[in-house]
């Protein structure tokens, strides 16, 4: 009987997002700087790259409160080959150019990089679009008709909520759906536009990987922002009261971290009625995240066994209670649609046996994260000793420091730990963790490209908690020295994380148990 797990094959990888790869245009893109981060991951012996949510970003910018959960992020886009292809002149590219190259403006590329692609997507449009364009608005119209509506009419409102927006628009009146389509005409056009340049860009990008020996690990945040399409054109199975606005939001309780806990705001799910319809909407988010990625990592897992309620109108997680969450049911009928699911739980925090019972139910590997290791003793479940094989491991995530920026600030005892646990110095402890992680019996190693390079805090991608300022960070191929590539792949080869003569090109083996 299939337990519904994938058996993952020994490699190792790298956490980079693509807004953080180099480029000329004030934001990472999905072109020859893509192209050529693939590259380097394949020399360098990393069968993996690990991105972060890949929608549309608002308020923030954080990938993890999108616009769609369906949707790719404009932002991302290659300007270059819209140049190419001759939708934009050279010339026009001048003020994304001009950008600060060292960090990301969202700021300003909103100001500059939407306008210019709503001229490409005129432009485009004006000459008769494609064939493949009307394929693309058609294979995706349960997802993209309700999106490019959705962002037509939020332009229109000025980037407005739609919990903001009229009445009628709010709770999607017919008649007014049906005149905005027509008003908006244009509006919608250049959104389903820019999402099936980010289709074909992404789709070519990713096939150069598969060819590269390289796979991708996508992120599926558990919850999604209120302000999405997804929430707009799916109000029932959300707890919304008959305004729109969430009666109950997702947080997780006080702890050692935080006296009032995290109010995260997003709206919960009404799962009972998920279950009667299937779970249709979840299968469908994770066949359509499986089709742009080949491994996905479900943040927030625990929230499927149990998930902190809070009522909407508190201002602080406090007076919150924990909720029954779908449990075994949920994984049971998603492995029935999609079959084994290539899923990584994200079970860091808090967890109880229940989680860690549903997780292993299903033979889902756990995260075990190098930074929480050494405030324990020797029993601490982050120490590489205590791994089992089916888990992932990090030096750090996105929401950590650096490990140098940590270890900076690290307690001394947990330094002291530290350095007698590696035999390392303090100069050496970052590569002594990297070399931890790769010589675990952990399935797969995973290392922010930060950490590779040595950087501080000043590279740190996002500090929770912090409304502001972050996800910004970018690397520069000059910062990136010449033995790098072939260290890695020599520690790759060195703790069996390249494939053998006779790997399949799958990432993963199908579970037969």
């Amino acid at each position: 009987m299939s337990t519904g797990a994938a058996t993952f094959e020994r490699m190792a990888g790298v956490l980079l997002h693509p807004t953080s790869l180099p480029g000329p245009h004030g934001v990472g893109e999905l072109g020859a700087e893509a192209f050529k981060w693939v590259d380097y991951l394949g020399g360098a012996g990393q069968r993996l790259w690990q991105v972060l949510p890949l929608g549309p970003t608002g308020y923030g910018d954080s990938p993890y409160q999108s616009f769609s959960t369906f949707a790719g992020n404009p932002y991302l886009l290659d300007v270059s080959s819209l140049v190419a292809e001759g939708w934009l002149a050279e010339r026009r590219l001048a003020p994304l150019a001009a950008m600060e190259p060292a960090g990301v403006d969202f700021g300003a590329l909103y100001q500059h990089k939407l306008p210019l692609l709503a001229e490409a997507a005129d432009a485009f449009l004006e000459s008769g679009a494609s064939d493949g364009f009307e394929s693309f608005v058609r294979s995706s119209e349960d997802w993209l008709d309700d999106y490019a509506l959705f962002m037509a009419l939020k332009v229109e409102a000025g980037g407005a909520a739609w919990t903001d927006w009229p009445s009628e628009l709010r709770l999607r009146d017919d008649t007014a759906l049906a005149a905005a389509r027509r008003r908006l005409e244009r509006e919608i056009l250049r959104q389903q536009v820019w999402q099936f340049w980010f289709d074909e860009q992404w789709t070519a990008l990713k096939g150069h990987a598969r060819r590269s020996g390289v796979r991708v690990l996508g992120d599926v945040p558990i919850f999604v922002a209120l302000d999405s399409a997804d929430v707009w054109a799916n109000r029932e199975l959300f707890f919304l009261g008959d305004d729109g606005q969430p009666t109950v939001v997702a947080g997780v309780p006080p702890d050692y971290f935080s006296a009032t806990g995290q109010r995260w705001g997003n709206p919960l799910y009404r799962w009972d009625d998920m279950k009667a319809r299937g779970y249709a909407w979840w299968v469908k988010r994770l066949r359509h995240a499986l089709t742009q990625l080949d491994l996905v990592r479900i943040d927030h897992f625990r929230g499927f066994a149990a998930y902190w309620e809070i009522p909407a109108d508190e201002p602080t997680a406090v007076r919150g209670r924990w909720v029954e969450g779908p449990g075994a049911d949920f994984f049971r009928e998603v492995r029935a649609e999609l079959g084994d699911l290539p899923v990584v739980a994200e079970d860091l925090g808090v967890i109880t046996p229940d989680v860690e019972e549903l997780r292993d139910a299903f033979g889902l590997p756990g995260m075990k994260v190098l930074q929480f290791a050494f405030a324990g003793g020797a029993d601490d479940p982050y120490l590489p000793h205590n791994y089992g094989p089916n888990s992932v491991v990090y030096t750090g995530t996105h929401d950590n420091d650096t490990t140098l920026g940590w270890y900076q600030q690290a307690p001394e005892v947990e330094k002291d730990h530290l350095r007698r646990y590696l035999g390392r110095s303090d100069s050496e402890v970052v590569q002594g963790l990297i070399r931890a992680a790769n010589a675990s019996v952990a399935a797969i190693a995973v290392v922010p490209l930060q950490d590779h390079l040595g950087l501080g805090p000043e590279a740190r991608m996002n500090t929770p908690g912090k409304p502001q300022g972050n996800w910004s960070w970018r690397f520069r191929w000059e910062d990136v020295p010449g033995w790098l590539a072939p260290h890695l792949a020599d520690m790759a080869r060195l703790y069996g994380r390249l494939p053998s003569e006779d790997a399949t090109d799958t990432p993963y083996r199908q579970s037969s148990l």
